[in-house]
């Protein structure tokens, strides 16, 4: 007699499958409306985040007469104290409460992004880089409090079993954000033809935003449970204690070691991300020429995690998170080496041929990108304990601001070394892109030995990280689905 029981399951027809596919998604229904409260301001948020950062080096360069290293070294501190800030920003959001931090934050930066605007407008007012610069630093903390702030809220209000989704979509939107601020540089410079400051008038109008919908969305701050958690007891409410007591509690863990260790491997990865901000809009400009479309380059990332990212997230709990962030690190690092083959081996001219430069580098960019940078951020809410997701998830953005810092501080250096405006040719001046057709510089004095040292530097981290995975995936635990349970956490205990 034939045993049915161990009978293949007939496989499923392609209508079968889309809708299942489309199913998965109903796991966002165990969040609720302070989650999708948090999603409306991050993206208005990242709109005029990512814009800013977008255009702050043409910015403080173009509209403040500031020189490539100055405005390297303007972003560099700016970015220094956002990484110093953001080691207490979430202490501070863990002790203040999501709804106090954020309206605390959004005020702060509405008035400041006005300042930058009303200084910039005013081109008789002495010393004007060094008065935005020091606008720029007192941005800086409030800038790391709303970045843990949207973490902290994304753990806080989706369940165990939507966590790893609820994750995935904050990305999303933040990447909506990040296309959208793309878009606006464009639109400023090339079709509203008005200065680069109106990015920060954005700005101001996307913070009064962020107001109106906290304050109406915005007003449960407890933990959300699925039923299959059971209610909530005395200690599952996360204890509010003090900044210095917080501290003390963290760096007694043991957890906090392996977090370190990653961040360091993975930060040649992270920077790439900060290349496309800070080296790309004016390498772009240099290569392809003053016209270059820099927004709709910045536009192809962004656009492509949303796509990428509505298609994975039904996929997330199917795979080992530290596998999928170390695999997608490695593709993000691999982008960067369709820029580092010389222009003519494209056979195209040069600005074709650095177009399809920068148009492989996003591609391979955003579908590592899919893959491993929500999972950093899930593996870090999985370790992180009983009240202090805030502070744990505002350690794993330090990859994130300490890549800024250090490439915005060298940026310039690394501009007028391999991507100057103009390079001396024996006794004569000629901008880059004529000295590059004309095969007067060698391949290491071209824009693409840049591009291969920095992406050696970033694929060697992640082989290491993959060495090491056994020691950095020691104690942690992730959570899926009920029905992928079992099978999750099996597949992401230590290898």
């Amino acid at each position: 007699m034939t045993d049915t029981s161990k009978q293949k399951a007939p496989p499923q027809t392609a209508r079968e499958m889309i809708l299942k596919y489309f199913r998965d998604f109903g796991v966002l229904k165990d969040t609720r409306k302070e989650y999708w409260g948090v999603q409306i301001v991050n993206i208005l948020d990242c709109t005029f985040y990512f814009g800013m950062l977008t255009i702050a080096s043409l910015f403080l360069s173009h509209d403040l007469g500031l020189s490539d290293k100055a405005a390297g070294h303007t972003i560099a501190l700016f970015t220094s104290v956002v990484i110093v800030m953001l080691t207490v920003s979430g202490m501070f959001c863990d002790w203040l409460g999501i709804r106090v931090s954020l309206r605390l934050s959004m005020w702060s930066l509405l008035f400041l992004r006005l300042a930058v605007v009303g200084v910039a407008m005013m081109p008789s007012l002495p010393n004007r880089g060094f008065i935005v610069g020091a606008l720029f630093l007192a941005m800086a903390p409030f800038t790391a409090a709303i970045q843990t702030i949207f973490q902290a809220a994304t753990q806080r209000f989706t369940t165990r079993r939507s966590r790893s989704a609820g994750f995935n979509l904050w990305y999303l939107f933040m990447n909506i954000g990040a296309a959208a601020g793309a878009y606006s540089i464009d639109l400023v410079r090339l079709q509203l033809h008005v200065a680069n400051v109106h990015i920060f008038t954005m700005g101001v109008a996307t913070a009064a935003l962020c107001l109106v919908f906290g304050e109406w969305l915005i007003r449960n701050e407890s933990q959300l449970r699925g039923a299959d958690e059971g209610p909530e007891t005395a200690a599952d409410k996360p204890v509010h204690k003090s900044p210095l007591a917080i501290m003390k509690d963290v760096v007694h863990e043991p957890a906090l070691a392996r977090l370190l260790v990653l961040i360091a491997l993975i930060l040649g990865v992270r920077a790439v991300y900060t290349y496309l901000y800070l080296l790309m809009p004016k390498y772009w400009e240099r290569t392809i020429g003053p016209n270059a479309a820099i927004g709709v380059l910045s536009m192809i990332n962004p656009v492509g995690i949303v796509i990428g990212l509505i298609l994975f997230i039904p996929l997330a709990n199917k795979f080992k998170v530290f596998n999928m962030l170390v695999f997608g690190a490695m593709i993000s690092s691999l982008s960067l080496f369709p820029m580092a083959l010389p222009w003519r081996s494209y056979g195209l001219d040069i600005g074709q041929a650095h177009y399809l430069m920068a148009v492989l580098c996003m591609v391979l960019l955003t579908v590592g990108e899919v893959l491993w940078s929500p999972k950093l951020y899930e593996y870090t809410a999985a370790i992180a304990p009983k009240g202090q997701e805030g502070t744990y998830l505002g350690l794993s953005m330090i990859p994130w601001f300490l890549a800024k810092t250090l490439v915005s501080w060298f940026s310039g250096n690394m501009l007028e070394h391999w991507s100057p405006e103009t390079v001396k040719v024996g006794t004569t001046a000629m901008p880059l892109q004529q000295a590059m057709i004309e095969g007067r510089l060698g391949y290491w004095h071209t824009p693409a030995a840049m591009w291969f040292w920095l992406g050696l530097y970033a694929l060697v981290g992640c082989a290491i990280a993959g060495f090491l995975r056994n020691w950095l995936t020691r104690g942690a635990r992730f959570t899926g689905a009920p029905a992928t349970a079992a099978a999750s956490e099996a597949a992401d205990q230590p290898v």
